[in-house]
């Protein structure tokens, strides 16, 4: 086995046309307006914004890099996908805010709770990090799975990397460009059932392949299980505590995720990505009331928890076959003469499962997942991306411009970043692994963001100049960090001098890094705001708690009753479930 058959080829190119014929019903609904395109005309239902929210997450950086992840460290990464809890935050926290705001954009939301240099400011930062994160790593993913799926296809002198990575964005630009968000929701919605479904198809057979859980166990080893097992190994100080070495001042790090950072600054990345990025709060502002997107984001939070048992540990199972020796292909790719996982080949554990253990036809429909996940995560970034760009930049520059006008320098908007991102996937290349890569990205850039949103609705009295400082220091250390760290991934055998000042900021740990980003901008930003003049409350009602309204209130209190209540405590249960069962 491992060539795709005819059959698993007929299976794809149904699902081709289904979401061929959904795009196309959806793209002919009316898109004149920048409501209609950007937010699908605020019509969305609690099915719609959760699935979709669940779909643009669950993308490229999973099926490539968080099963990869599984192969290389086990359960470790599970701790980001049991960030589900913060999708709660989004829906009782936060959503009352955005919807009551009517905003387009997050930068538009700072723009009413600080100032227009705020927005424009977070404008340039999320377009920087689409660019380094959501962009590039999506087609460097597709890239992947084509290079394993389709090996020998070379075209014009490219090969099935990057044909493939091509061929993903031209499909999927095509139905984003045309028909918005709307299209995006809905292709995403039906994605999600496909993504789902193959991958538990590749739990099932892949559990089946290695004789069992047990057997699994057994193979791959108890530590491979262990959620806590990789954030303090033996000597907790190792994890977390400045050494020294050769009279020089290091922060260690042994390839483990230390528990410190796992626990102050893993859930900064969380909660800015789940409650402050244009990315996945976009579908949230497109639902009809707060009550639908409030149910969009618990039904989100529930879907979010399934990618540590269809992407991991499938990822887990790639490994313990190539480990035992049953599947000689898989082991020559992934294993080593020293018996060790090579950590960039692991990054195709799960298409190499797919390709090497599941029957024919049942193949086709985990394909057919796998790039539906491609499809959406680029999808939901590419409208982003030219939601932000015309929102927050065009329509700034050209306030007369007409409904018309902004939709279509949204399209264009959109064919640009992806040729940006294509310009980015060297540096992805020569990372760690793909997960890892993400996460240090996020890491560098979401403390300030998520400094000026959470403390922004807390306090009423941090004004504008508070959050332009850390905005605009936090970023600053964020992409000086990226920076020094860029060489390292490009250039092979580049090293800066051991004990130097650039050797010392890219040896601290990346989570480490960001809780200094963190600190630093809760300094700044309260004592800059209370160096200076505090806001005009009145212009700020009802955008922080401070300021909300007797009606605000009893409008937030009618949002709910006691099914969301109970369903957001259900999932704050499973999550302490699951980390009693790996542990």
């Amino acid at each position: 086995m491992g060539a795709l058959a005819a059959l698993d080829w007929i299976v794809i190119g149904l699902y081709f046309l289904v979401i061929a014929g959904l795009a196309w019903w959806v793209i002919r609904q009316p898109t004149d307006t920048t409501t209609d395109y950007f937010l699908a005309g605020r019509h969305l239902g609690w099915l719609i914004v959760g699935a979709s929210i669940f779909s643009s997450n669950i993308g490229s950086e999973h099926l490539v890099g968080l099963a990869g992840s599984g192969a290389t460290d086990g359960v470790a990464m599970a701790h980001y996908e049991l960030h589900a809890w913060c999708l709660l935050v989004l829906g009782w926290i936060m959503v009352p805010f955005y919807l009551r705001s009517k905003v387009f954009t997050m930068p538009e939301f700072l723009e009413k709770r600080f100032s227009p240099l705020a927005r424009a400011l977070l404008s340039g930062i999320s377009l920087v990090a689409y660019v380094l994160t959501k962009i590039a790593v999506g087609i460097f993913a597709g890239g992947i799975v084509f290079s394993v799926l389709l090996p020998d296809i070379n075209f014009m002198g490219l090969d099935s990397f990057w044909i493939g990575s091509i061929l993903v964005i031209v499909f999927t630009g095509a139905y984003t460009v045309l028909g918005g968000l709307r299209a995006v929701a809905y292709t995403e919605a039906l994605q999600t059932l496909v993504l789902v479904f193959g991958s538990f198809l590749v739990l099932i057979y892949g559990l089946d392949a290695i004789g069992g859980w047990n057997r699994l166990v057994e193979i791959a080893g108890d530590e491979m299980f262990n959620l806590w097992k990789p954030l303090v190994p033996e000597g907790m100080e190792s994890t977390w505590a400045p050494v020294m070495e050769e009279n020089r001042m290091a922060w260690y790090f042994n390839s483990n995720y230390p528990w410190l950072g796992m626990l102050f600054a893993a859930p900064i990345v969380g909660l800015w990505y789940w409650t402050t990025d244009q990315y996945i709060v976009q579908r949230a502002l497109g639902a009809e009331n707060v009550q639908q997107a409030r149910r969009g984001s618990i039904a989100a939070a529930f879907l979010k928890l399934l990618p540590v048992f269809i992407f991991i540990i499938p990822g887990i199972i790639t490994f313990a076959l190539a480990q035992s020796g049953e599947f000689a292909a898989l082991q020559q790719v992934l294993i080593d003469e020293n018996g060790e996982v090579i950590t960039q080949n692991a990054q195709a554990a799960f298409p190499m499962l797919v390709t090497h253990v599941l029957p024919v036809g049942i193949r086709g429909i985990v394909v057919a997942g796998l790039l539906a996940a491609l499809m959406s995560s680029l999808a939901g970034v590419f409208n982003a991306s030219s939601t932000l760009f015309t929102m927050d930049f065009y329509k700034k520059l050209r306030p007369e411009s007409s409904e018309e006008r902004l939709v279509w320098m949204g399209r264009i908007a959109t064919i640009i970043m992806v040729i940006i991102g294509l310009l980015w996937i060297p540096v992805i290349q020569g990372s760690r692994g793909l997960y890892d890569y993400l996460q240090g990205v996020q890491s560098y850039l979401a403390p300030p963001i998520f400094v000026v949103f959470f403390l922004g609705v807390f306090s009423k009295r941090l004004n504008k100049e508070g959050c332009l400082a850390a905005l605009g220091i936090g970023f600053a250390m964020g992409i000086f960090r990226l920076a020094v760290d860029t060489p390292l991934a490009l250039i092979d055998g580049f090293s800066y001098a051991e004990g130097s000042f650039l050797w010392v900021i890219s040896n601290i740990f990346f989570q480490y890094y960001s809780l200094v980003i963190f600190l630093t901008c809760v300094v700044v930003m309260i004592g800059v705001s209370y160096m200076t003049k505090a806001p005009d409350y009145q212009k700020i009602s009802g955008l922080t708690f401070g300021t909300l309204t007797d009606k605000d209130k009893s409008d937030s209190r009618a949002s709910y009753n006691w099914r969301d209540i109970f369903l957001s405590v259900l999932l704050v249960v499973l999550i302490i479930l699951i980390y009693f069962f790996f542990s």
